[in-house]
């Protein structure tokens, strides 16, 4: 059994047990989260797709840990006017588990 599930503006494929890094999420490590926003479930075969979300579905999951990733240098250059910027960006997640799919 697998979903699709959306949280953060994407969209992501999973099953019970599979542990993602999602955009952070506003919980405290070890509480468990219920996203609502289930696009598409697969169970012994049979596919249900929402218009736009499946109704009665939830995915819950459990927060792991909350963290930053690597840091991504942005570099603006203009050829011959002096014009350099440098900037980094460390952008955090939220390292999840799935405990159960619902449908």
């Amino acid at each position: 059994m697998f979903a699709v599930i959306e949280t953060g503006g994407k969209q992501y494929r999973v099953a019970q047990g599979d542990v993602l890094k999602v955009e952070k999420l506003d919980a405290n490590v070890g509480d468990s989260v219920t996203i609502e926003k289930v696009l598409l479930v697969e169970k012994d075969g049979s596919v249900q797709v929402g218009t736009p979300v499946v109704a009665g579905a939830k995915a819950v999951v459990k927060v792991v840990e909350h963290g930053k990733g690597d840091k991504i240098i942005v570099f603006k250059y203009k050829p011959k006017k002096n014009y350099r910027r440098k900037q980094g960006h460390r952008q955090p997640f939220s390292k999840v588990v799935v405990e159960s799919i619902e449908a």
